[in-house]
């Protein structure tokens, strides 16, 4: 169908027909109507008798700009946003797109190196991953906050945990140490545990007291926790993650009998870093066994 003249005199000077600006973008003309469809590239101009569409030379920078982030592995939703940002901010949307890209592939990487342990047999003592070290933690008050839950519900449960006891403890004398959170028994896709999160605080009594006002509904407790000799492996972000975490608590157990000691108390993580503020590698948790 030709154009009726009145279309043409409608159309804007200088605009690009589909192909010429898939030609100067390297799109082709299904991925400009994709983008079209979800609002990253809508055409300047769509004629209302042949619905061919146009574009305006300017597009072709934030269309190239779009093939880049693809090439990223950008999902569209986030490319999106990202172009809806301008200056610093969107280059800050692409910083923490990334941070999160590098968190994940960290986080895989141990993810392969603890399955390939298990394939091959090794155990991570034998492979040297992990070195373990011991030291004595004294007696110290804390308080605590204990729930039933999965390996899928842990993450988000510690650190919401830790956060409200971390609260609680600026009300009770201020924290004199590194959160922990003390695993009772398995917590795994099918066991749920439980696990305890623990802030150590300087007032004792104050916490009791702030446990008593709340009740003991919600899991709070308020104990001297007994001074013991801790044997743990450093771990880094990546190593956090489940299940190659197991890898690290695999290893000190084999430590301990390879030592001819006795786990003294439940397994722990102690997380002596700043969670938020760390890279994938940046060592953030000692996974510890009491230990005489």
């Amino acid at each position: 169908m030709r154009n009726h003249p009145e279309d043409d005199a409608r159309r804007p000077a200088g605009l690009l027909a589909i192909g010429a600006f898939a030609r100067r973008t390297r799109l082709s003309a299904k991925a400009l109507r994709l983008y079209d469809r979800q609002g990253l590239l809508p055409p300047a101009y769509v004629d209302a008798a042949t619905g061919y569409r146009y574009y305006l030379p300017a597009q072709v920078e934030r269309a190239r700009t779009v093939v880049l982030l693809r090439r990223l592995g950008m999902p569209l939703a986030d490319i999106a946003a990202v172009l809806r940002l301008d200056g610093e901010r969107a280059a800050a949307a692409l910083d923490g797109y990334w941070a999160d890209v590098e968190e994940r592939h960290a986080a895989r990487r141990t993810l392969v190196g603890y399955l390939r342990g298990r394939l091959s047999g090794r155990s991570p003592a034998m492979s040297g991953t992990f070195e373990v070290r011991t030291v004595e933690v004294p007696e110290t008050a804390v308080i605590g906050e204990t729930r039933h839950l999965i390996s899928d519900e842990l993450p988000a449960w510690i650190g919401a945990s830790l956060g409200r006891l971390e609260e609680a403890a600026a009300e009770c004398g201020g924290i004199t140490g590194p959160p922990f959170v003390i695993y009772h028994s398995d917590v795994t896709e099918e066991s749920d545990g439980p696990a305890e999160a623990c802030v150590p605080v300087a007032d004792l009594d104050a916490a009791r007291a702030w446990v008593a006002a709340r009740g003991r509904a919600r899991g709070l407790t308020a104990r001297l926790e007994p001074a013991y000799r801790m044997a743990y492996v450093r771990i880094t972000k990546a190593q956090v993650v489940y299940p190659q975490i197991l890898a690290a608590f695999d290893a000190v157990e084999e430590w301990i009998t390879r030592e001819g000691l006795t786990p003294a108390g439940p397994c722990r993580e102690v997380y002596f870093a700043e969670w938020d503020g760390a890279g994938p590698e940046d060592e953030v948790c000692d996974v510890a066994f009491p230990v005489r």
